[in-house]
């Protein structure tokens, strides 16, 4: 069974970037290359402030969609609430 994450990138300019991908190592790579999106390929380098994981991508679309609902500077905090200890 496949797990789903998803993920913020805070990019260059300061804004945040939400994601949502099966294979996290693979899609940085692609953000960091500037080959992902179209949002974060002007706006490289990026980094990861936080990612989580759910049980499917439903659940990983659901959660991306609460998650870009959020104001800024409560993205964080919110997807935090669901990261796995």
């Amino acid at each position: 069974m496949t797990c789903w994450h998803v993920y913020l990138l805070r990019c260059a300019d300061g804004t945040l970037y939400c994601g949502v991908t099966n294979d996290l190592d693979r899609r940085l790579a692609q953000h960091t290359a500037g080959t992902a999106s179209k949002y974060t390929r002007s706006r490289t380098p990026v980094r990861l402030e936080l990612a989580a994981e759910v049980p499917s991508k439903s659940d990983a679309l659901r959660l991306e969609l609460r998650v870009k609902a959020r104001k800024k500077d409560e993205k964080i905090p919110f997807l935090a609430s669901f990261r796995q200890t």
